[in-house]
């Protein structure tokens, strides 16, 4: 049974940052590529990053480029999105994703 369990959300000043975390079980989770999305209010859910398996050639969304970094330790099955320099517009419920699978999401809200 595939789970991803995300935390790290939370209320940040726009410049702050916050660190996601997706823990994955049920998988081989050093096979496969991961990603993270996002859902804001009033829009539909989009891509922000995505790593390969090995963590190589990491692709991020235009709008999180320099300011978002996804990365993954293999070893504690984990998936991580460092997010720097928060703006307003970042502000959405975030998604650990491994193809058909979705974790529960964690709210990231960047209000002055």
């Amino acid at each position: 049974q595939v789970q991803l369990v995300e935390s790290g959300g939370g209320e940040v000043q726009p410049g702050g940052s916050l660190r996601l975390s997706c823990a994955a079980s049920g998988f081989i989770f050093s096979r496969y590529d991961m990603g993270w999305f996002r859902l804001a209010p009033g829009k539909e859910r989009e891509p922000v990053a995505h790593i390969t398996w090995s963590g190589s050639n990491p692709w991020y969304a235009d709008d999180v480029k320099g300011r978002f970094t996804i990365s993954r330790d293999n070893t504690k099955d984990t998936v991580y999105l460092q997010m720097n320099s928060l703006k307003l517009e970042d502000t959405a419920v975030y998604y650990c994703n491994l193809r058909n699978w979705w974790g529960q999401g964690t709210q990231v809200t960047v209000s002055s």
